[in-house]
């Protein structure tokens, strides 16, 4: 069964309790790095089981998630109040051509983001922090929360890649 947004949110966030997100973000480039630096491309782009995505597409997925963020947050802080839309992030695997993608330029593209977004970050003020956008299907999200739900969100495909590796050779 679906988990509902707020039961998504709820897991993904349990991911970072007591956690710095920021600390989170930073490393996350280069846990990804570290995590696939052995692996081959076929076994990058191997799906570990039907309608699963292959590590390959999880990082493509991680970089274009990495865009959305990015745009979302620079949004909020240009016009707080600002209307989010959902991602169909399943049809971005398709559309996106995901198992095409090179997984070692999924995660310079996504390092090259985080970067510029953690850069951001530093710079905003206690009151940026509060600024809020109204997301279609989650309601209001403030740059604060944003932040910290992608932190979890890194955790989580972090996870999912150390579990494909760990199944099979």
């Amino acid at each position: 069964m679906k988990e509902t947004p707020q039961e998504y949110i709820q897991r993904i966030l349990s991911y970072v309790t007591g956690q710095d997100p920021l600390e989170i973000q930073v490393r996350t480039p280069k846990e990804l790095d570290r995590l696939i630096k052995a692996a081959s491309a076929s076994r990058l782009h191997q799906r570990p089981a039907p309608g699963k995505w292959s590590i390959a597409e999880i990082l493509a997925h991680l970089a274009d998630v990495e865009i959305v963020v990015s745009w979302r947050i620079r949004a909020i802080l240009g016009a707080p109040g600002t209307p989010m839309q959902p991602m169909d992030q399943d049809g971005w695997v398709t559309a996106g051509h995901y198992d095409k993608r090179d997984p070692r330029k999924s995660i310079e593209l996504f390092r090259v983001l985080r970067e510029a977004n953690v850069a951001l970050f530093k710079t905003l003020t206690p009151e940026q922090w509060k600024h809020h956008g109204i997301h279609a299907e989650r309601g209001v999200e403030t740059v604060e929360h944003i932040v910290r739900l992608y932190a979890g969100h890194d955790v989580n495909h972090i996870r999912q890649i150390e579990q494909i590796l760990a199944s099979s050779s």
